[in-house]
């Protein structure tokens, strides 16, 4: 004997009725938080000390996987 049983409720039904509790006013406040630190760290770097930040590890990588495909390939960088 098989018994299927659908239920059509919401997360939110679903939550309230097992007795969850609703972490999304947590959830809205720690983004809000999240959001405003990195606001204020953006505001307080200037353009060129971004760059600096962002992009050397990133032109360093792509040159390091750039030499080990020609090794792979058995070319030489000249």
């Amino acid at each position: 004997m098989k018994i299927t049983v659908d239920i059509d409720c919401t997360p939110e039904e679903a939550r309230a009725f097992l007795g969850l509790p609703d972490v999304r006013p947590m959830q809205e406040a720690l983004m809000r938080e999240l959001e405003e630190r990195m606001a204020a760290s953006l505001r307080a770097m200037q353009p060129d000390e971004m760059l600096r930040t962002w992009l050397p590890a990133n032109l360093e990588g792509f040159g390091k996987m750039y030499e080990a495909f020609l090794r792979m390939g058995g070319a030489r960088r000249d």
